[in-house]
Formats: structure tokens, sequence, C-alpha cells
């Protein structure tokens, strides 16, 4: 075991993507994307996105890519939306300029490990598909707390770790290669529990399958307020 930047414990067996190895993958993938992945990860995409529909607000959403997911929500909510990947980020806009969703108020490229916003901004931050393939995940998630309002919520979306049997040995022999392609098929659910302990701030209030496969997990926390941050430590 070793550790992330971060200083938590690093629980999977291999590093985290390298950021620019990511940049390169989705720079390729940006043209492709909507069709070769839309279709694969809707269910997740929908899932999360009625989830953090039901916290309502103004709610960020990292990785947006090219803004498949603004159809998702609706007029309950107002939408912000960042990504690393320039490509993926001219997609988003071309679709926020054909007017058809008003309650996208902007998108635009930024690191998710170093938000430019305020604490506390939003009401929710949903990740689709991202924090399995960041450089370094505890401090995205990190940054995620900061954002969110006490009382908010971080949804997250991922294919997690199999652990056992003959599929986790099947993503183990695929760790390595898939990296090139933009996927990460090894990182463990124990890894986000942990971050939410060493974190403090945050309770975990939902872990589930997605049906129908139960391919991807939706995993819910919850931002404490000071008082019962404070109670938990």
């Amino acid at each position: 075991m070793s550790e992330s930047p971060s200083g938590s414990p690093r629980l999977d067996a291999y590093a985290d993507p390298d950021r620019r190895v990511m940049e390169k993958a989705y720079a390729r993938w940006a043209p492709l994307y909507d069709v070769v992945c839309g279709p694969i990860f809707e269910s997740g995409r929908r899932a999360a996105a009625a989830a953090a529909r039901r916290v309502g607000g103004r709610i960020l959403e990292v990785g947006v890519g090219t803004g498949l997911s603004f159809a998702d929500y609706d007029h309950t909510t107002a939408v912000v939306g960042i990504d690393m990947s320039a490509p993926m980020v001219a997609k988003a806009r071309a679709r926020l300029a054909t007017g058809r969703f008003p309650h996208v108020e902007s998108v635009m490229v930024m690191d998710a490990s170093d938000l430019a916003f305020a604490d506390a901004a939003f009401d929710c931050v949903v990740a689709q598909f991202v924090i399995t393939l960041v450089a370094d995940p505890e401090r995205v998630l990190d940054e995620c707390a900061r954002v969110v309002r006490p009382g908010g919520e971080i949804i997250l979306v991922n294919h997690l770790y199999s652990e056992t049997g003959l599929t986790a040995a099947i993503e183990r022999l695929l760790a390595r290669p898939s990296r090139a392609l933009g996927l990460r098929p090894e990182f463990p659910f124990a890894r986000l529990a942990a971050w939410a302990e060493r974190h403090g701030a945050v309770a975990l209030i939902e872990r589930r399958p997605i049906k129908p496969l139960g391919v991807y997990t939706l995993v819910r926390f919850r931002r404490l307020a000071d008082e019962a941050a404070r109670a938990a430590a």
C-alpha cells in the first residue's frame, strides 16, 4: 500500500492516471464521444442527474464532457459545468449555444483539483465517470466538499472495482493498457470510503448499483454542518 499525493492511503495497486495521458485520450474521444459513449453511460448519467434534481438548486458538474447530461436536468436546477478537456468543452459550448438548455449557466475548462469557486457555492456537486480518472482523486473530492454547502450532496457515478472473482482478475489485467483509452477499471469503493472517513465533514448516505446490469455504482455523500462534523470527529 502506498500513499496518494494528498497523503491518504492508496488502496489500489496502480498509480493514479497521469493528467497529460487523460487529456490526450479525451481529446481523441471528443469527436466520437456522443455516439460511442453516450449510450454506454446513459443509465449512470441519468441516475446521477436524477439524484441531483432531488437536491435541486445550483449544481456543479465536474467532468461535464460534451454536455450530454444537459438534457437530464430541468428548470429546478442551475448547472455549471467544468472539464479539463478543451475539445470536450468546445462541444459542450456548441450544445449550449442551441438555446435548448436555459438551466445551464456556463461551461468552462477547469482543473477539478483546483476549483475556482467560493466555499459553499453549490447545493450539489456531480461527477459522472470522473473520480476514477483524475490524477489525485482525494484532492478532487476535497475540492468538491469545499464548494458544496452544508447539507448539500456530492454525487458520484462510476464503474468501481469488483475486488473479487474472475471480473476482478480481468479488471486488474486491463488496468494498465486501458489508461491510454481514458479508462480505469481497477478503482475500489474502499478508497472513497477512506477519503470520507479522513475528511470528517462528509457522510456516506447511499451506495447502490445502477440497474439493469449493476455495472455502475451511484455513491452519495452529504456535506455535514459544522456542528455535526465536530461531533463526528
